[in-house]
């Protein structure tokens, strides 16, 4: 293709190329005439992992997944108009969730705007404070100065660091282009001082980079705490006697889990692990039940009366899944008869994970280089004096929990098994994703601590249900470019699935490697935990909104291997041989296996779990 046809063609790979070499490796395109000179320019590069899909919804939660997956943005380009808008919803998680994406609309030029012209709506600065950047870039120009050329390289770096951080997120580039859109020539635009080497920065740089490099290099340091912080914070530690670490979603990943582990091993202090947190799943567990996973059931329970709340409690990550915990740490302050429980939180980027403000100290820093400068302080000197009665009981309640759950799990089928079941079967380095709303709760609850490294993701930024197929296709194909046969398993409920149909487009098209688990409780099964369901017929007219519906014909559309479950009998050996067949080397299908379940028979059994824990708790104390 030539470059330098026009000035759009110019300006579009231009643009691209140095995204590219700034580190971009995925892109996802919604098909449109607007946006024709880049997506020729994408689809024109070398290296590029294109993924097209035509739902622009479904699209921008594709690229977030990517971004979730890799911690590197993706980028998600539509054409103008309401295209732009349907990128909203992704948007926002990725804003509330820290994940970075580089967002590319689109737009007609200034003279067309607010003129009645077609698909034409107002895009500067379209999604507010949701993104981190929001850039209006300028028109091509006929021979462009130097000066206009190096600022439009200078912005794709400066667009891919803006995303990463330090507090990841969405940034927006909304890039106007006039007619004509294809690389049809037009003599004059592009002078040959331009079309000589266009792939390389101009030669009016002082220090020209090599062919892929990036024209400008912009690297991030990382935020190290002081001496005297970490003094403290030592300190404050070893005073404690009843200390608890909280870790909630998207904690950070490499050598964090060990740092964290080592830390709980030198102070005893034991560690409520978010089935998010990237620590509840580890090779690396310690063997000193140190790690809890069963806090949901527990805190509900009497037991939290023989719990003496803590004197201290560190925090990393983001909020926890669970409600049971998070109203636990608000009422910390009305609890506690021996004094306050200094509530400290690490995070990199500033983000506030304390919905009830009992934080007494924040300490905006790296968690890594901060717990690893602690624990060198901590070996200096005596180890901190420990309540060993106090950490027994919290290990005490965690066994009875899972006593408790293995019960219920014997007693028959009901949807937290479910979770119990993937989790039992699956391997060391596999991907496992759950929808928003049940669910994750359903995960948390009934997902307990294991020695294998699973990577669990889910979309719990502002936990919609929206976008989880595509976000969930995401991870795949930004796992599957380092590990080919990387494989996901994607637990969503019935409306989730609803809600992202056209999705299973992706899973078509490009045969990725996912077993749906579709759990099928006939409508809003988590509504049946509020207390508006014991308000018939309104209950059920506004919020359960029962459908009647089974997915066999949206398997059949998307030619989807499909196994229906009828009433969860049978599901431990199908998911087995769904994985089974996901790991053969002959190459697979995606597949959905629909089970069909009883939400208010699996209200009951998860009622009925927490009294033979209450029961099993206060004959224990006896």
């Amino acid at each position: 293709m030539d470059k330098t046809a026009n000035r759009n063609t110019f300006w579009a790979h231009t643009l691209v190329e140095e995204l590219q070499a700034a580190g971009l490796q995925h892109v996802v395109i919604s098909p449109g005439s607007r946006s024709t000179p880049l997506a020729l320019a994408f689809a024109d590069r070398p290296g590029l992992n294109v993924v097209v899909h035509p739902d622009e919804r479904g699209a921008a939660f594709c690229a977030l997944g990517i971004g979730l997956a890799s911690g590197r943005p993706a980028a998600v380009l539509g054409t103008s108009g309401t295209a732009a808008a349907n990128f909203f919803p992704a948007i926002v998680e990725a804003h509330q969730a820290n994940i970075p994406l580089l967002v590319l609309t689109a737009d007609r030029p200034a003279e067309l705007r607010d003129s009645g012209a077609n698909q034409t709506i107002d895009q500067v600065k379209l999604y507010g404070d949701f993104v981190r950047w929001a850039v209006e870039v300028s028109l091509p120009e006929k021979d462009p100065q130097d000066l206009t050329v190096r600022a439009l390289r200078s912005l794709a770096g400066r667009a891919i660091a803006a995303a990463q951080g330090p507090k990841a997120g969405p940034v927006h580039l909304n890039l106007p282009f006039r007619k004509p859109l294809e690389p049809i020539p037009v003599p004059g635009d592009i002078p040959t001082r331009l079309a000589v080497a266009p792939s390389l920065p101009l030669p009016v740089s002082p220090s020209p980079a090599p062919l892929g490099e990036p024209f400008v290099r912009i690297k991030r340091g990382q935020v190290m705490a002081t001496a005297d912080q970490i003094d403290y914070l030592a300190a404050r530690l070893r005073s404690a006697r009843r200390g608890l670490i909280c870790c909630g979603p998207r904690c950070p990943g490499g050598d964090f889990p060990g740092a964290i582990y080592r830390l709980a091993q030198a102070t005893g202090f034991p560690i409520l692990a978010d089935p998010l947190s990237g620590l509840r799943f580890h090779a690396d567990l310690p063997d000193e039940n140190l790690v809890l996973g069963g806090y949901d059931t527990f805190l509900k329970s009497a037991a939290l009366k023989a719990l003496d709340p803590p004197d201290l409690l560190l925090q990393l990550g983001g909020m926890p899944v669970s409600a049971s915990l998070i109203d636990y740490l608000g009422k910390l302050p009305q609890m506690s008869t021996a004094g306050p429980t200094h509530r400290i939180q690490i995070d990199s980027a500033g983000n506030w994970s304390d919905e009830a403000f009992n934080t007494s100290d924040y300490l905006l820093a790296d968690p890594e280089m901060t717990i690893r400068a602690i624990l060198d302080r901590l070996s200096e000197e005596s180890r901190p004096t420990l309540d060993v009665g106090w950490r027994s009981a919290w290990q005490q309640a965690e066994l009875l929990t899972w006593q408790a759950v293995e019960r219920a799990r014997q007693g028959g089928f009901f949807e937290g098994s479910l979770l119990a079941d993937i989790l039992d079967e699956l391997q060391d380095g596999d991907n496992l994703f759950v929808a928003s709303s049940l669910p994750v709760r359903h995960l948390d609850q009934f997902g307990r601590p294991q020695r294998k490294s699973l990577k669990v993701y889910a979309n719990r930024g502002a936990s919609g249900i929206d976008g989880t197929i595509a976000s969930a296709a995401g991870v795949v194909l930004s796992t599957a470019a380092v590990d080919p046969e990387a494989r996901l398993i994607l637990v969503i409920g019935d409306l989730a699935f609803f809600h992202d149909m056209n999705s299973l487009l992706l899973l078509h098209r490009y045969n990725l490697n996912i077993t749906i688990v579709l759990i099928n409780n006939n409508g809003g099964g988590i509504f049946q935990r509020l207390p508006i369901a014991e308000y018939e017929p309104f209950f059920s007219q506004l919020f359960l909104v029962p459908h009647g519906l089974e997915f066999e014909h949206a398997a059949g559309l998307f030619q989807l291997h499909y196994r229906r479950i009828p009433s969860g009998r049978g599901f431990r050996p199908a998911i087995k041989e769904a994985l089974t067949s996901s790991s053969s080397q002959r190459g697979t299908r995606p597949q959905i296996i629909e089970v069909l379940t009883d939400i208010s028979e699996n209200e009951r059994t998860r009622r009925s779990l927490l009294a033979g824990f209450e029961l099993q708790w206060s004959e224990t104390v006896e």
